[in-house]
This record gives C-alpha cells, sequence and structure tokens, in this order.
C-alpha cells in the first residue's frame, strides 16, 4: 500500500541586489500616495521621481550583475503599477481633478488603466519587438511629466491645489501616448564604459550644471520633450512617406509625359 507522502514545497531563491531597488521604488510610490492625501503634493511628485530612478537602476544593475529572472520581471511591474500609476494618478486627482467631480476621477483611472495595460503589453513583446524602442510611452515617462509638472508648479510659485481643464486633457493625452504605437527610444544600447569623444563628455558636464542650476525646469522639459518624441517621429515619418509618394508619382508622370 503507498503511503501518501506530503507535497514538497519548494521555496524559489530570488537574487536580492536588483530586488532591493526594486522594493524601494515601491516604498517611494506608496510614500508617494501618503503624502498626496496628507496634500503635500510637492513630497509626493519628488517620491514619484525618486522611484524613477530607483527603477532605472534595477534593470541595470541585474543585467551588469547577471541576476536577471522571471521573478524580478513580474514584481518589477507589479510595483511599477504603484509607483507609475496608482501613485500619479491619486496625486494628480486630489491636486487637480477633484473639482471636475466624476469626470476628473475618471481621467485619474484612465491614467491607471492605460499603465497597467501599457505594462502587460510590454511583458508579452519582451524579445519581439526592438529592444532599442519602446512600443507606446513607459509608464515612468508618464508618470515623470505629470509628476515634474507638479514640481514646476510650486517652483514658480503656485500653492495649494490647481483645478485645470487643460490639466485634464493633459493626462487622458499621456494616457493614450502609453497605450499607443508611438516608438520611444529606450535608452537600452547606451554603453557608459565605452570611450567617447571628448566633447561628448563636455556637453554631459554642460547639461548636468543646467540640471543642478534648475532642476524643476529641466525636469520637467527632459520629460515633456521624451513624451513628444513618439508622436513627432510617427508624424516625421508620415511626412517623409507621403514626400515619397510624391515624388514616385512625378516621375512617372515625367517618364509618360510625350516628348
Amino acid at each position: 500500500m503507498r503511503k501518501n507522502r506530503p507535497l514538497e514545497r519548494k521555496n524559489p531563491a530570488i537574487y536580492v541586489l536588483p530586488n532591493l531597488f526594486t522594493t524601494a521604488n515601491l516604498f517611494c510610490g506608496f510614500y508617494s500616495i501618503i503624502a498626496s492625501m496628507k496634500g503635500m503634493y510637492e513630497i509626493a511628485a519628488v517620491a514619484i521621481i525618486v522611484a524613477v530612478v530607483l527603477d532605472s537602476m534595477d534593470g541595470r544593475i541585474a543585467r551588469m550583475t547577471h541576476t536577471t529572472s522571471r521573478f524580478g520581471a513580474e514584481y518589477d511591474s507589479l510595483c511599477d503599477l504603484i509607483s507609475f500609476g496608482v501613485a500619479p494618478a491619486i496625486m494628480i486627482y486630489n491636486w487637480s481633478l477633484f473639482s471636475f467631480g466624476k469626470w476628473g476621477w475618471v481621467a485619474a483611472f484612465l491614467f491607471v488603466v492605460c499603465g497597467a495595460l501599457r505594462l502587460a503589453r510590454f511583458n508579452v513583446q519582451t524579445g519581439i519587438i526592438d529592444s532599442k524602442v519602446f512600443n507606446g510611452l513607459p509608464i515612468p515617462g508618464g508618470a515623470s511629466v505629470l509628476s515634474t509638472f507638479v514640481l514646476l508648479f510650486y517652483y514658480l510659485g503656485g500653492e495649494g491645489r490647481y483645478p485645470s481643464m487643460p490639466i485634464m486633457m493633459g493626462v487622458i493625452v499621456i494616457a493614450i501616448c502609453m497605450v499607443s504605437s508611438f516608438k520611444y527610444y529606450s535608452f537600452k544600447d547606451l554603453n557608459y564604459f565605452s570611450r567617447k569623444p571628448f566633447m561628448t563628455f563636455v556637453m554631459i558636464v554642460l547639461i548636468l550644471a543646467v540640471v543642478v542650476a534648475e532642476p524643476q525646469i529641466m525636469f520637467f522639459t527632459f520629460a515633456f520633450g521624451y513624451s513628444l518624441t513618439g508622436p513627432a517621429y510617427a508624424l516625421f515619418k508620415l511626412l517623409r512617406k507621403k514626400t515619397g509618394v510624391l515624388k514616385a508619382e512625378h516621375d512617372l508622370q515625367s517618364r509618360n509625359r510625350p516628348l
């Protein structure tokens, strides 16, 4: 007679270092939510920016130390949804969209659900599309636009809450950009350890100096400018294609023209 043996449970081992950075990212997102609930919107925005920095580091550290794993990828996506989906949506709703009633929370929810769809699509397309580009605005990029705008508002002398219809429209546009097919540069092919021209180093130092001098303005400029690169590149490709078609038609008409 066979004896029933208890099923052995295996505890999967995980890599500690990259997941610590991911956990720190989650902590910043959670802290941002708490700060937004208390009306400390500037602190909430700073916490999201710190989360963006930590999120950019955990993947690079995992690749550099050869500690990438399926667990780390799934954990990172879950944390990103909190830090760059829920946290900025709560911040922008409490700070600006609350006065628009149901339309305000619908716009904030649209940002969350588009961020979740963006993360899900990214996970299933890993290894399918070119790693040099992102398909749609990355969710950290969308969160960066909202948080840096809040920082810029207070830097320019704003106080308290700021109900604004253009802000609600901007939130909707950013949400749509996340689930769009616009291509955004991923910066994954940058090699920080290779030799670069001397003037490249000088330009980097100058940019860092400007960022240190005016961080609120420069952070918003970088975030907002990056969000525009996808639509701008799509428009450029459309115009180039249209120009090529017109040129081809012109050449065809020139060949068929009687002498």
